[in-house]
Order: structure tokens, then sequence, then C-alpha cells
């Protein structure tokens, strides 16, 4: 099947991709409007008047308009696809829903991010990325916030759920790792799966290091303590680890057609699940080798598989690195070591291949 055919499937099925400009690298992000009782639309692109604009001309090609909507849903905490989230639902009266871990997240979207931040720095901090590429990493981050907004979640949802909207039925898969929220909805009957940003056709969804979603209603910690630096990589979910288990889940799917949040549908998810699986293991042996000739931090590991990357693209290294390091510690073929507030990461001697856990 072409995704062209895949395509034509999901609107025989009634869901129609709606494809959101952007200001990231990524490019356009897809939302899906779901005909049925209620309308629904799935992500809205990020918080500017072009997405908006946008959005309003495509909705008008199907033959609808923002107030026709009765229900948003929102896949998962990034800003490229929740920032317009709010102000689309308050035009429409519709409800809200997201999966109920997420929901203070987007909530107190202003508060949490500034906490994100300052969490990001910690682990930047911590894995050796020097301060004067943390501050300008800060500015950066600090300048994309706005293209997110507080959204008012009106209905939580739990994995596992169903979820009707006229005569389909969804049933609801939390799958974290591209980030902690990452939500599936499966249509098993006519074997569709939208599924985000979780599984991306023609790029790699990065394992981004995030804080715990469960530390939203904790007050954020004094930037630069030694506890708090310790606490940051202790506490952080491990989320490559986290990603793999997630696509293991999806792997026994008998999905047929895969909606992304980015990129065209995806019509073998086996085949390329199978060669993710591949691509994270030679990354992780890749590493293994370089740990293997002396302690390094993530931020000299990642020099060395990328060179000096553009500040923007630094924080996204380090997750890489981090995650994949996760795996050999876990694997038993690393450790962690602590010099102050500083982690290096050593070989611990063991022999054997680096497998995927589970």
């Amino acid at each position: 099947m072409t995704p062209e055919e895949a395509l034509a499937r999901a609107e025989e099925a009634g869901i129609h991709r709606l494809r959101i400009p952007t200001p990231f690298a990524v490019g356009r992000v897809n939302c899906y409007l779901l005909e049925g009782e209620p309308l629904t639309l799935v992500d809205a692109g990020p918080n500017s008047g072009k997405a908006l604009d946008e959005l309003e001309q495509q909705l008008a090609g199907l033959g609808h308009a923002i107030d026709d909507l009765g229900l948003i849903v929102v896949t998962h905490q990034h800003i490229d696809h929740f920032g317009l989230v709010d102000i689309v639902a308050s035009r429409a009266g519709a409800e809200v829903a997201a999966i109920d871990v997420v929901a203070p997240f987007l909530e107190r979207y202003d508060s949490d991010a500034e906490r994100e931040d300052e969490f990001a720095v910690e682990l930047m901090i911590r894995y050796g990325i020097p301060e004067e590429l943390v501050v300008p990493l800060r500015a950066v981050s600090r300048a994309f916030r706005g293209w997110g907004a507080p959204v008012n979640v009106t209905r939580g949802l739990a994995d596992g759920e169903t979820l009707d909207i006229g005569d389909r039925s969804l049933e609801v898969q939390l799958r974290p790792g591209h980030s902690p929220s990452d939500t599936l909805f499966w249509d098993a009957d006519r074997r569709i799966l939208i599924c985000a940003d979780h599984l991306i056709g023609h790029i790699s969804s990065n394992p981004l290091l995030a804080r715990p979603l469960d530390a939203s209603n904790q007050a954020p910690q004094q930037r630069h303590g030694s506890a708090s630096l310790r606490s940051a990589s202790r506490d952080r979910p491990r989320s490559l680890m986290r990603y793999l288990e997630s696509l293991r889940r999806t792997r026994e799917l008998p999905a047929e057609v895969l909606l992304p949040g980015h990129g065209d549908p995806i019509t073998d998810h086996v085949t390329l699940i199978d060669e993710r699986f591949a691509m994270h293991l030679r990354r992780a042996e890749k590493l293994r080798r370089l740990i293997a000739e002396r302690p390094r931090t993530a931020y000299e590991l990642a020099q060395e598989l990328w060179g000096n990357v553009a500040v923007t693209q630094a924080f996204l290294t380090l997750s890489e690195v981090v995650g994949h390091v996760d795996l050999l510690i876990a694997e038993g073929f690393v450790r962690e070591v602590s010099d102050g507030d500083l982690v290096r990461f050593e070989a611990t001697g063991a022999g054997g291949e680096v497998t995927i856990p589970g």
C-alpha cells in the first residue's frame, strides 16, 4: 500500500489529515479531523496566527469550520501539537481530552514549562554541557515557549479506555518515550492507528529527556544546587528504555495504516520498528566502544558522534546519548560515576552483546 493509498483509506474511514505549519525544523505537523459525533480534531498545531489561518482554511476545504468541532484530543505535551488547542476549543465551545497523566502539565503550561527549563538546565550541567552553551539553550527554549499555551482539559483519558466518536471506537493507548505522555488511538475495526510522534516514517522520534509528569505539583528546585543536580539525573524517566518498550507493544498491533504526527502514513510498522531497534543497537554499541576507550561525559560522547552541533540541537543530541547509555547501564556494560556535580560514564568490562530489553 502506498502512502497515497493509505491516506485514501483513512479518508474513506472519515479521517482527514490537516498539515499545519510550524516554526520548527521538523516542518508541518499532522492534525487529524475525525468525522462523526462529535466532530473531533486530533491535535491543533502551534500557537500562531499562521497556523490558525491554515487550520481554518483546511477545515473549510472539508466543509467544516472551527465552530463545528465538538472535541479536541491532545496526543502529547509538545507545543507543535497542543499550542492552538485552547484557542480552538474556546472558539468552538468544544471539550478537550488528553491522557490523565498530562492534564496538570497542560493546564499549568506557563509555570510547568519554566520548571521543565530548570530541570533541563540541571541535566545539561550534570551531563557536561558547558555553561556558555547552557545559557543560550535556555534563551532558545524561552523563545519557543510562546508557541504553546495553557489548555483547559475537560476530559482526562485513561490508558486502555475507549473513546467513541460516531460509529468508531478508539482505544486509548499510553506509549511513553518520545515524551512521557505519548498517546495513541487505535481503531481496531478499521486497523488504523493514530500514532502522532510515537512513530514517524522519515525520521526517528527522539526520546527526549524530560521532567517526570508526576512532579507537576512539586516546587521548582534551586538551580545549580548539588542535591538538585543529582536528583535531576536520578529522578528523570529513562526515556529511550520506555520508548523501546512502547515500540514493542505497538509492533504487536495488527495495524495496516498508521497516521503519524509528521510526514506520510506508515503501512509496514513492523519492518520500520525493527529498523529502529537495529539503529538504536548500533548507536548503543558505538557508545560502548567510545566509553571503553576512556570515561566520558554525555556531552563529550555527543561531540564524538556529531561534533559541535547547533545550539538548538544540543539538548536533542544529549537526550540521544543519555538514552543509549541508560541502555548500556541496564545491560551492565557501563556505570555512572559522579565527580562532584558532574557525571561521567565508564566501562565495567562486562562482555556480551547489547540487546533490546524485554
